[in-house]
């Protein structure tokens, strides 16, 4: 035992030593001292929290609700200071939502984000997965639920944290933490921690895949990297590569994809203080990885510039399953996230894809199957449908026997070509363990044949389904199939328990049907329009008038994504309103949409766009309609005009519509008396949305002492327990008596 401790404690030695240098390399003498050695020293700086509590002090609804395509600011900080943690748990029942979510962190009053990263990667796990890591700057728990950063962030003038929806659904339940300290001063060499996303899909044939490219003065301290297999066997033979400062050869080279993460002979499930493995599916088609690299004991500084990427090489195979080469290029799926320090605000990296864009294939169709279950068909078990699971989730569930016992759930493919199949699978203390056929035959086979040291997986991969606890749920891929138009068969197939687990159930949250492209191709971050500028107000390195005039000539997804940069100028961009107010008549709704989301970070200087919103409120697309409402919410009280389109649309027939809506009406305040009668029948609704009623109880709140009609329907919303707190503090605010706040 003593020689196991002491073969231990050289170890711990060197990580928090290595620690205490990161911080101390960040912030010199004015940086936050954040380890154990250091703790007795008087501390100068003060802290502080922003959280998603709510500032009326009885309640106990702590979270925030973002609407698709909605952005929240989650803190908007004056500084000198530095932010030491933040820590966020979500409850969300989209597909990927972790890659849906978009976090970005601004620095100084800059319009461009130095961090602009899916909020799962930021994490350190990409594919839109849940999982547990445990690392140090990067800790997530309770099954990945709870994520933890503990980068430290300085900044000098202010910081602005971040997130937006970019998918299709709400979150419906957005909990988060942002502590910081506050200094007097920060060094002159103290520099702006950066992230960055990008991918290829597949990676692109003929170049090494880039993790970062960039011209600044600094220092590399992270990477995440995701990988889908597009091929069976082992995709890790590439080497990562590092250039410093235009070297026309590598300063830093590698011997392998696994041996870039610390691992060796292939990679498997594990976490550490600086390297790890999250996610690690095996070598299937389609399977996930997810490995992180934190170069914190040794970060790579750089003065001019760096490249930093790896090769995308491999073992591949002929079509018969014996081996081609053991180290040749491979068309897997690539994506990832740098970090780094550097001096000053980075504006010349490309604007990063856009929500489902970066999804595994750049599209998902997710199926609830409960809602088929008139058509399911069971053996040696029952179907049945659970709804509310785990914070709103609905499973079809299966009741079953035991070993032998299948379900059979219609999976209907719109059109004939190849696609991806995920079954998102519930986890609980009665499943059993399962694997997946569709149309009676295997899903995802290893079709390899067997080498010295590569042994393929027998038969189909059996999914364990038993936990301590409920979780919904785990993302299984069934692999890449070719499939005919037309109704299949998706079966499940009990073959055992774990020997915990009390019964051998199944719960089926959802099925995504991903296709597969014909001709995958690379998708990389768009380019910039033009070369960048210095001074002014810019974003990326370029003013207002350049995206402008981009935008005359601009189509599809990419004049989309120009109309969001002209939002992304916020209350600067007053001469763009124009030109946004005319994508809200565009014929694609993902332009409009653009548009809605533009306006919505302008403010009150998007104001003479209100007209064109009343409009868009009755738009056909359910996406436009709210964003539309959380744009005429910015605006405040000049939204008035906009009263009787607003009333109208509390009737929406989507409940993430009406919930900005009465939001909406709520900020025009005490002018909008007209709009008590109907807040007051959509509060007594039966089968409201939860999230709504709150929105609806809070506008009667905002409009004050003149909602005192609505005091009947208030009483009655004091019942429903999840609305309570809102309708207290709006009765309080309509009798204009004292309400006791935090903030």
């Amino acid at each position: 035992m003593h020689l196991r401790n002491s073969a231990i404690q050289p170890c711990r030695l060197v990580c928090t030593s290595a620690w205490i240098m990161f911080f101390a390399a960040v912030g010199g003498a004015q940086a936050p001292d954040a380890h154990l050695f250091d703790l007795p020293r008087l501390k100068t700086f003060s802290a502080h929290r922003v959280s998603s509590d709510n500032r009326f002090v009885p309640s106990n609804d702590d979270s925030k609700r973002i609407m698709p395509g909605e952005t929240l600011v989650m803190a908007d900080l004056r500084g000198p200071g530095v932010v030491n943690h933040i820590w966020i748990t979500v409850a969300d029942n989209e597909y990927a939502w972790p890659r849906l979510v978009r976090l970005r962190v601004y620095y100084d009053g800059k319009k461009t984000p130095s961090v602009d990263v899916p909020l799962g990667d930021f994490f350190g796990v990409g594919h839109g997965y849940d999982r547990d890591l445990e690392s140090l700057p990067v800790r997530n728990s309770s099954f990945g639920r709870a994520r933890n950063s503990y980068w430290p962030m300085p900044f000098r003038r202010a910081c602005k944290i971040t997130v937006t929806d970019e998918g299709n659904r709400p979150v419906t339940a957005f909990y988060y933490h942002v502590d910081w300290q506050k200094h007097t001063a920060l060094s002159d060499d103290v520099a702006y921690f950066h992230g960055y996303y990008r991918q290829e899909r597949p990676a692109v044939s003929g170049r090494n895949y880039e993790f970062l490219n960039v011209k600044a003065t600094g220092h590399y301290v992270g990477t995440v990297l995701n990988v889908i297999q597009a091929q069976v066997g082992w995709f890790g033979e590439g080497d990562d590569l590092f250039y410093v400062d235009g070297a026309k050869k590598p300063q830093i080279y590698g011997t392998g994809t696994e041996d870039y993460i610390n691992e060796a002979w292939g990679l498997r499930v594990s976490t550490g203080p600086w390297t790890g493995t999250p996610v690690a599916e095996g070598e299937r088609v389609g399977a996930r990885l997810t490995g992180y690299r934190w170069h914190v004991p040794d970060p790579v500084p750089f003065t001019n510039s760096l490249w930093a990427g790896i090769e995308h090489t491999g073992w591949t195979y002929n079509e018969d399953g014996t081996l081609r080469s053991g180290s040749e290029e491979r068309p897997d799926y690539f994506s990832s996230t740098a970090f780094w320090y550097q001096k000053g605000v980075n504006e010349d990296m490309a604007e990063p894809p856009y929500g489902e864009d970066r999804l595994p294939l750049g599209n998902a169709q997710q199926i609830a199957v409960e809602d088929s279950l008139a058509d399911v068909i069971s053996e040696k078990g029952k179907a049945s449908v659970q709804r509310e699971v785990d914070w709103g989730r609905d499973l079809l569930f299966f009741e079953a026997e035991g070993t032998g016992s299948r379900i059979n759930v219609p999976l209907d493919i719109p059109e004939k070509g190849r696609y991806e199949i995920v079954a998102r699978i519930a986890q609980a203390p009665d499943y059993g363990d399962y694997y997946a056929l569709l149309d009676g035959k295997p899903t995802n086979l290893d079709n390899r044949k067997p080498e010295t040291s590569e042994i393929p997986a027998a038969g189909p991969e059996v999914f364990h389904n038993y936990l301590s606890e409920i979780y919904v749920a785990v993302d299984r891929p069934l692999g890449w199939l070719d499939l005919d138009k037309g109704r299949h068969i998706v079966s499940f197939v009990c073959v055992g328990r774990d020997g915990r687990s009390s019964g051998y159930n199944l719960g089926i949250n959802d099925v995504v049907l991903e296709k597969v492209p014909q001709a995958a191709a690379a998708v990389p971050p768009t380019p910039l329009p033009g070369a960048p500028q210095n001074g002014g107000i810019v974003y990326r390195g370029l003013p207002l008038s350049a995206y402008l005039q981009q935008l005359k000539t601009a189509s599809g997804s990419r004049r989309a994504q120009l109309v969001r940069v002209l939002g992304a100028f916020g209350e600067d961009a007053g001469p763009a309103v124009r030109a946004v107010e005319e994508a809200l008549t565009d014929p694609g709704a993902n332009i409009r949409s653009a548009a809605a989301w533009a306006l919505s970070q302008m403010g009150a200087a998007g104001a003479p766009a209100i007209p064109a919103l009343e409009k868009t409120l009755g738009d056909e697309d359910p996406r436009v309609r709210s964003l539309s409402a959380v744009a005429l919410r910015s605006m405040g009280a000049k939204a008035m005009d906009a009263l009787p389109a607003l009333v109208r649309a509390l009737s929406d027939p989507e409940a993430y519509v009406r919930a900005p809506v009465a939001d909406a009406i709520g900020n025009v305040g005490p002018a909008a008396k007209a709009a008590v009668r109907p807040l007051s029948e959509r509060l007594l609704t039966a089968g409201e949305q939860v999230y709504v009623l709150r929105s609806v109880a809070a506008a009667l709140g905002n409009i004050g002492p003149a909602a005192a009609g609505a005091l009947p329907a208030l009483q009655q919303a004091l019942k429903i327990p999840r609305v309570t707190y809102t309708a207290q503090e709006a009765i309080l605010r309509i009798k204009n008596e004292p309400v006791p706040t935090w903030f």
